[in-house]
């Protein structure tokens, strides 16, 4: 006797029924939407790359232990995607010199990460990867802030529900080089400070301790990520010029936004680190301002360096990257998932209530989906009552009766099945 197999999906990965196909089915509508609205075109990028793709820019978990690596009939070592941004860039390095500037380009794929699942997060999922390639200026960065909030306000999305955090990967490293470090310690350094939220803080200044850094300097970098409302804060941006120069960057960008209408959903944050080694520029992170759900929905940032590890010559480049699952769940919280999904659109269904009409069921049938219409045809005979009581279940909202009585009068009806009123057409 055969082994019984399971039914269950695994462990971070989840069926999509038809009801729940609707809720992801509006996000990536919405999204495509938005991108389009701003000129963006869709891409796509094969499912695996080469594992070092991957283990070259994505950081020591996302490119190390949560990559799901296989060796293929070359015996050459592959990766499913854990993430868009490596795989575009490896594509557009290859048409980079002949393309019209800037590309603005999107995709909607899934992707596979070997982690353990937990709310928000599961081992496969969706995202929007949304890029600028070959554009490196201040409007460039807001361009794509811009279309990120403008994704958050397409959901419907309140000002008091989300706000999106900014920093500069340039501040960062003008922080780092005041603090005297040893330069081999940057990528140490910026893991370090990517986890601080997560770290108590005793253990925070051991690992920086480790790295090199003395308690004043440690003190300094807590005043630092302090922000604006630490006291020593501006004191500190004004003791380098260098520092004090990427600072103006964040706040132009920061007055430019507001002044387009922004103001209310962005804020500066030194704490923005963005845990990917690829990040050079701006990084931003939207979060959910629900206490129940106090958490980064997605971010994203500008990557100038990366097109080297194709061995080619370094373009602009500056993208973001919102996912199903914590989009999903801010929309829950915030109860912006419309109610009528299914009823977006008229769904018909049409019963066979005779065998022998299954003809003119048929014809009438093509006829009407050649008006683009969802019709339903119902593959065995049945009686009146039961094709009212499916379509109920179905939230159908339609319901077509092409019985004896009406096809002897050369008749079919459409029920309404909301308001319950009914038409007559000839067929």
């Amino acid at each position: 006797m055969p082994k019984k197999l399971s039914n269950q999906e695994l462990k971070g990965t989840s069926d999509w029924l038809p009801e729940e196909f609707l809720v992801r089915k509006y996000i990536f509508d919405t999204w495509r939407q938005v991108c389009l609205r701003y000129g963006f075109e869709e891409y796509l990028t094969p499912l695996f790359e080469s594992a070092d793709v991957y283990r070259a820019k994505s950081g020591e978990d996302i490119g190390g232990k949560e990559l799901l690596v296989f060796r293929d009939l070359g015996d050459r070592e592959l990766a499913v995607r854990p993430e868009m941004t490596p795989s575009v860039v490896r594509m557009v390095s290859k048409i980079y010199k002949s393309s019209p500037k800037p590309l603005k380009l999107f995709s909607i794929a899934n992707f596979f990460r070997n982690e353990k699942p937990q709310r928000g997060r599961n081992r496969e999922f969706w995202q929007l990867n949304c890029d600028i390639f070959g554009a490196d200026s201040a409007r460039s960065d807001e361009e794509i802030i811009k279309l990120a909030l403008d994704i958050m306000l397409e959901f419907n999305a309140p000002a008091e529900s989300f706000v999106l955090k900014m920093n500069s990967r340039k501040l960062l490293e003008e922080f780092f080089n005041f603090l005297g470090l040893d330069k081999n310690k940057k990528v140490d350094f910026f893991r370090i400070l990517d986890k601080k939220a997560k770290l108590e803080k005793s253990e925070f200044e051991d690992r920086l301790f480790i790295i090199g850094l003395e308690k004043d300097k440690i003190k300094a970098l807590n005043d630092f990520m302090g922000g604006e409302a630490d006291l020593d804060f501006k004191d500190l941006i004004n003791s380098s010029a260098k520092l004090k120069v990427a600072y103006q960057e964040i706040k132009d960008l920061i007055t430019s936004l507001t002044e387009l209408g922004y103001g209310d959903f962005i804020e500066f944050d030194p704490a923005i680190i963005r845990g990917f080694d690829y990040y050079d520029g701006i990084v931003f992170e939207v979060f959910d301002k629900n206490p129940k759900n106090n958490r980064a929905i997605f971010g994203g940032g500008r990557y100038n360096g990366l097109a080297e590890i194709f061995g080619e010559s370094n373009f602009p480049a500056i993208g973001f990257a919102p996912g199903d699952e914590t989009t999903k769940l801010f929309l829950e919280n915030w109860k912006l998932i419309p109610e009528n999904l299914a009823e977006a659109q008229d769904s018909y269904f049409f019963p066979l209530l005779k065998k022998e009409l299954s003809s003119k069921v048929d014809s009438l049938a093509k006829k009407l989906r050649l008006k683009e219409n969802n019709i339903l045809v119902g593959l065995e005979e049945q009686k009146l009552g039961k094709a009212l009581e499916f379509s109920n279940k179905k939230k159908i909202t339609k319901l077509i009766i092409l019985g004896e009585k009406e096809a002897e009068k050369g008749i079919y009806k459409i029920k309404d099945m909301r308001s319950g009123e009914e038409e007559v057409f000839k067929l």
